[in-house]
């Protein structure tokens, strides 16, 4: 066992701050770890946005409906070329568009070629086309309990760099095992004091989280 309880330095993951210029700013300036970014195909391109489609005009989330044109969606090339930002990025790849993967593989060589960079999903057979890329650290999310189960059944077989598992999932022997597989473990959402609380208790190596005041006192206690 790791100690449960036990306090120590975990990563400082700024949770989708990278879907925005002004929250991307903010998280670098605080000296985040890595900073969230959400990423899409759209018409061939690839742009940052939390917000899925429906259909051309339209995006939306549980609580939220909103018109593509009302909004100023940043694409991958522009967030690449923010001064200081590619070395501490995290992309997470969403949907299960086919050219997802190979198009954000095409984009990194262009662009920042050799550069780390993380990415996750939870759709892992997108991982495999960075499989030849040494700079590339590669992160499966988990985010139910059949996704954990799979997750852990894989580790098994094939330990990973990383996994990044839903809070309400774990528990400080899943941690444990997971541990054992893949050296990063995170999880999300860590927004609050006692969620926190409950991570370093659980004794997972990073917490994702919206609140940079929370991640300060985190990267602080190093």
């Amino acid at each position: 066992m790791t100690g449960p309880g036990r306090r120590r330095p975990m990563l400082a993951v700024a949770h989708r701050a990278a879907n925005s210029r002004t929250d991307l700013r903010a998280a670098l300036d605080a000296g985040v770890d890595l900073v969230e970014a959400d990423v899409h195909t759209f018409r061939g391109g690839l742009e940052i946005r939390h917000l899925k489609t429906l259909g051309p005009r339209l995006l939306w989330d549980r609580w939220e409906l909103r018109r593509r044109r009302d909004l100023i969606l940043p694409t991958l090339r522009e967030l690449l070329a923010e001064p200081g930002c590619a070395p501490r990025l995290m992309l997470d790849l969403k949907g299960v568009h086919p050219t997802l993967a190979p198009a954000l593989a095409a984009t990194l060589r262009e662009s920042m070629p050799g550069v780390p960079v993380t990415i996750c999903t939870q759709h892992w057979w997108m991982l495999d086309t960075f499989a030849a890329e040494p700079q590339v650290r590669l992160i499966l999310s988990a985010g139910s309990r059949h996704g954990l189960h799979r997750l852990r059944r894989r580790l098994s077989q094939r330990p990973a760099y990383g996994v990044a598992v839903h809070q309400r999932l774990l528990t400080a022997a899943i941690v444990d095992e997971l541990r054992s597989a893949a050296p990063v473990v995170l999880t999300w959402p860590v927004d609050t004091p006692e969620a926190l609380a409950d991570a370093r208790w659980l004794g997972v190596t990073g917490v994702i989280s919206k609140d940079l005041r929370l991640l300060a006192g985190v990267l602080s206690d190093r």
